[in-house]
This record gives structure tokens, sequence and C-alpha cells, in this order.
């Protein structure tokens, strides 16, 4: 009896030293998240005077979603006495209970940030007295980490574009077609509005589109100025997406490489979501950097997982003298239109 009771007290303590120690875990990674998001606040602190004023907090923070007045109004629900200078702890202390699952995202961001800074540190000593098998695996886990890495921020980018496109959308009214002035007529359509209308503004049977339906040319003429002022509103609050590659390439390879470069290319440019492809060749250095715009980042990962991307991929792995370095970038969508016309 006495051997039972003394097990069951032994699990007990067990069982509250587990939760303890899961607790003293939460609190500590809760107070990593918050560390960094007080690093954040300074890093909008111009000044260094552990203050924001309002013109910081909008200079800082402002996410094109908010009007000015909005982020004044917010800045003076947390600066409740008005002094113009709000403490960075006071508006980590606002922040902090509606950080939700991001503390532990944070959190994980700093650990990450202190364990790839490790591994660079001892890449650098240790690289060049490696093994030939040893810098081979060095290079395959670095790019792997990368690879791991520019997925996640696929992923979140999505995620800001999906956020970003809902609050425009909450808040911009778009006009009616009935309201849309007539002033646009003599612009170009964009290429992508090139490509489904081809029309004579002299010719009575240009207003047959390419869905059979024939169609009156000055109702046709209202129609579509119509439809490209509704898709101008639109993407004001849209974004298209930069992709910039570039790859060094051996020299006894730049052929064979060239070749299957103007293959995607053209094979990219043809795709519907894809808005225009141009590469730069670095001569001096046998470097080609590639810029590929698309509609959308949705857009661009789709076609990552395409034969042409995979067997362009494929066709060059063996001639770049390093892994190819991708970066990409959001643009205004409107910023395109207005380029294009």
């Amino acid at each position: 009896m006495l051997a039972c009771t003394e097990m069951i007290t032994m699990c007990l303590q067990s069982a509250k030293h587990e939760h303890l120690r899961k607790q003293q875990e939460l609190d500590h990674n809760q107070n990593q998240g918050i560390s960094l998001v007080q690093d954040i606040f300074r890093r909008a602190d111009k000044n260094d005077d552990g203050k924001l004023s309002l013109e910081e907090f909008q200079s800082y923070f402002t996410d094109g979603i908010l009007t000015d007045e909005q982020m004044q109004e917010l800045y003076y629900s947390i600066d409740r006495q008005q002094t113009d200078n709000l403490d960075i702890d006071k508006l980590s202390e606002y922040f902090t209970p509606h950080l939700g699952e991001y503390v532990n995202v944070l959190s994980a961001l700093e650990k990450l940030n202190v364990v790839i800074l490790k591994a660079m540190d001892k890449t650098k000593e240790e690289y060049q007295g490696s093994s030939v098998l040893g810098q081979f695996v060095t290079r395959f886990l670095l790019r792997e980490t990368s690879t791991q890495l520019q997925s996640l921020q696929s992923s979140l980018d999505c995620a800001m574009e999906a956020v970003h496109d809902q609050g425009c959308t909450g808040r911009r009214i778009l006009k009616k077609p009935e309201d849309l002035p007539i002033q646009r007529v003599a612009k170009r359509p964009g290429r992508r509005i090139q490509k489904n209308m081809c029309l004579s503004p002299t010719d009575p049977y240009s207003g047959m589109l390419t869905t059979g339906v024939s169609v009156e040319p000055d109702y046709h003429w209202g129609s579509q100025v119509n439809q490209l002022e509704q898709l101008i509103d639109k993407l004001e609050c849209e974004n298209i997406l930069l992709v910039q590659r570039q790859m060094s390439v051996k020299e006894r390879d730049v052929e064979q490489f060239q070749q299957a470069l103007k293959i995607y290319t053209d094979a990219t440019c043809s795709q519907l979501n894809n808005l225009h492809v141009s590469v730069q060749n670095l001569p001096d250095r046998s470097c080609f950097i590639m810029y590929e715009f698309w509609q959308n980042r949705l857009s661009w990962m789709s076609y990552l997982q395409s034969s042409i991307s995979k067997t362009f991929q494929r066709c060059i792995i063996d001639s770049l003298e390093e892994p190819e370095m991708v970066s990409t970038m959001l643009l205004p969508a409107s910023w395109w239109i207005m380029n294009n016309n």
C-alpha cells in the first residue's frame, strides 16, 4: 500500500514538474517574441530618444490600408495623454495582447537568426579546410536551407497579398459604370487587354469580340472604356510580382545555357499570367540576370511547378558556377498599367 502511494506521489510530482517546465518554456518564448517586437519598434525611433512622435509612427507603420486620419486616431488611442511622444515600452504593452500566435513566430525567428549566424560563422571557419565531400555537403545544406527559407517567405508574401487585397476591397468603393468618365478613350490599352481585343473605330464589324457576340460600335467603345476604368480602379489596390533571377554560368556551357534560356523565355512569355520577361547579360562574368513580371505571386509559384520551369532547371543545373540567386519584389499594378499605356 505504501509503495503504491509513493508511486502515485512520484507521478504527480513528475507531472507537476513537466507542467512547470512547459510553462517556463512558454513564458521564455513569449519574452523572446516580445523583445523582438520592442526591437522592431526601436527601428521606428529615428532620433533614438526611446519615444515615437506621430510623424515617426505614421512613417513606419503606414500600410496603405489605414488612412492618415485612422493612423492618427490609432496613435492617440495609445498615447492617451496626447504627449506626441509615445513611449516604446507603452507601445509594446499595447501590442502584446494582440500578438496571438505571432509571439511564437517572432520567438522562433529570434532563435533562427541566432542559429543561422552561428552556422555561418562555423562555415566561414571550416569550409576552406574541408574535404571535397565536406564542401559538397556544406553547399548542399546551404542551398536547401535557402530554399526552405524562400518557401516560407513565399507563403508569408502570399498571406500579405491576401490580407492587403482584402483591406483594399473593404475600403475602396468602385464607381458605377454609368458614372465613369469617358476621357480615357484615347489611351492605349495595356498588353494583356490587347491580346483579347483587336478593334477598329472605323470598322462597323469591329464590335465582334472573341465571344462571337456582335455589338454596336458606339455601345462597345463605351462598354470597353467602363471595363477599363473598373480594371484600373481595382488594380490600384493590387500588386504585380517582379522576380529577379541571377545565374552565373560556366564559360564552357554558355552556348548550351543560352539555348535553354531562349526556349524558357519564349515559353514563359506566352503564359497568360506572365506580363513580361527580360534578360540582361553581363559578358565579363558570364552572368545572366532575368526579370520576370507576373500578375501575382500565386501565378509565379504555380508556374514553378510546370514542366517548362522544371525542364529549364534540369537543363541549367550543371551549367551554373554557383546556385541561382532569386529575389522578388511586389510592385503596384497601377504602375504597370501606367508604364504600358
